[in-house]
């Protein structure tokens, strides 16, 4: 006996939870490869999003991704940052709205804002 499978009846693949933050990173934070850092460690979670300087002085980024892992990346790491980094304050919120469509797919540099 054959089988039919209907596309209709056909399950859709469970989603994976989904959050979208945006931090602004203060302290020594430029001239110290902090955007490169955090794009090798974002990329190695599976995050999208992006990093980039401000003006002021700091590192602004979206991340976007499994909860867990957006936690790891934002709690753990960029509280720390890479070797030369000294990270004096991290400060945390939800992405506003479009910010997370503006996180794309993959992790990147964008300019100095």
């Amino acid at each position: 006996m054959n089988a039919i499978f209907s596309m209709a009846s056909a399950t859709p693949p469970p989603t994976t939870p989904s959050n979208t933050v945006k931090v602004v990173i203060k302290g020594r934070v430029q001239g110290v490869f902090f955007r490169n850092w955090t794009v090798q460690n974002a990329r190695e979670l599976g995050l999208n999003g992006w990093v980039r300087n401000r003006r002021d002085g700091s590192v602004e980024a979206v991340f976007s991704g499994e909860p867990a892992k957006v936690q790891e990346m934002v709690d753990r790491r960029c509280r720390v940052g890479p070797p030369a980094a000294v990270v004096t304050a991290l400060h945390k919120t939800a992405a506003a709205a479009g910010e997370e469509t503006a996180a794309g797919e993959g992790f990147h540099c964008r300019p100095t804002a």
